[in-house]
C-alpha cells in the first residue's frame, strides 16, 4: 500500500495525508481540545485571544474546542451511517444479481419509488415523525443512502455472476454467502471503495446540512453544520468565524474526492503518467 501511494499523483497523496490529520482530530480530540465539549467558558461571542483562539460562540463555548469535537461527531456518525448504508445496499444489490427473476424485480421496484422522492424532503419528514435522535439520524439517512449503494453493487455483481467460475462454484454447490464472499465480493471491491469515498462525502455534506437546519446532530454535542448556524450572525460584523466549520466541511469533501478519483483511476486500469 505504501508503495502504491508513494506513485501516487501529488492529489491522492495530499488528499490522505489530509484524511489522516482529519482522522487523528477525531480519534483524540479529548486530548487535543483546550475545554470540555460543552463546557461555557467566557462570554458570548468573545474575540479571538490567545485564552481563545477562535474566540466563543453564542453561549461562550469555545470554538476550537467546538470544532475538534466536530470533527469527532461529524465524522464518526456519516462513517457509520455509510457503512451500514453499503452493508445493506452492498448486501441486497449482489444478491439481487445473483438470484434474479422476482427478487431482483421486488427490491429493484422498491429501491425505485424510494430513489423517486427527493433525499432532503424525504429525511426531513423522516426524522419529523422518528426524531432527531442519534440512532434514528444514522438509520434514516442510511436507508436514504443505502438505495444508490444498491444499485452500484447490482450493476457491478451483474457483470460478474456471468463469469464461468461463479458458474462452477454453483455446480460444486457452494452456498450463497460462499459465492458472495469469495466469488463475487472480491471482484467488485475497487468501485465499491470509490463509491464509499462518494457516498461518504455526499452523508457527511447531508448531516452537515441537516444540522444546519436544525434537524441533525443535536446541541449540546458539537456539529460543524450546527456552529455554522450558531454563529452566522457573524458574517454581519465581518467575522470570519461562521467560514471555520464551513473550512472544515470543504476540506475533508475535497480530500476524499482527490483520494477517489485516485482509486477510481486505479481501477479503471489506466497508466497515470503524472505523479
Amino acid at each position: 500500500m505504501l508503495k502504491l501511494l508513494w506513485t501516487a499523483p501529488l492529489s491522492a497523496k495530499v488528499g490522505v495525508l489530509a484524511i489522516l490529520a482529519y482522522a487523528f482530530v477525531a480519534l483524540f480530540a479529548p486530548l487535543l481540545a483546550p475545554y470540555g465539549e460543552t463546557a461555557i467558558v467566557g462570554s458570548s461571542y468573545e474575540l479571538w485571544s490567545d485564552k481563545f483562539v477562535f474566540g466563543t460562540d453564542n453561549i461562550g463555548r469555545d470554538m476550537l474546542t467546538r470544532l475538534i469535537y466536530g470533527a469527532r461527531n461529524t465524522i464518526g456518525i456519516a462513517f457509520l451511517t455509510v457503512a451500514i448504508a453499503f452493508f445493506v445496499g452492498g448486501t441486497l444489490g449482489m444478491l439481487a444479481a445473483i438470484l434474479g427473476g422476482a427478487y431482483d424485480m421486488l427490491i429493484g421496484r422498491l429501491v425505485d419509488i424510494l430513489m423517486a422522492i427527493p433525499s432532503l424532503v424525504f429525511a426531513l419528514l423522516l426524522l419529523t415523525v422518528f426524531g432527531t435522535s442519534i440512532p434514528s439520524l444514522v438509520l434514516i439517512i442510511a436507508l436514504l443512502d443505502s438505495t444508490r449503494v444498491f444499485r452500484i453493487a447490482r450493476s457491478a455483481a451483474m457483470n460478474v455472476v456471468v463469469m464461468e467460475f461463479v458458474e462452477a462454484a454453483r455446480l460444486r454447490g457452494e452456498g450463497m454467502g460462499w459465492i458472495i464472499r469469495k466469488e463475487v465480493l472480491p471482484n467488485i471491491t475497487a468501485p465499491l471503495l470509490a463509491e464509499f469515498g462518494l457516498r461518504f462525502c455526499f452523508v457527511f455534506l447531508f448531516i452537515a446540512a441537516l444540522s444546519f437546519l436544525g434537524l441533525g446532530i443535536q446541541p449540546p454535542l458539537a456539529d460543524w453544520g450546527s456552529m455554522v448556524r450558531e454563529t452566522a450572525t457573524l458574517i454581519n460584523y465581518n467575522d470570519i468565524t461562521p467560514l471555520l466549520p464551513a473550512i472544515a466541511i470543504a476540506g475533508l469533501t475535497v480530500a476524499v474526492n482527490f483520494v477517489v478519483d485516485w482509486m477510481l483511476h486505479l481501477s479503471s486500469g489506466l497508466r497515470s503518467d503524472s505523479h
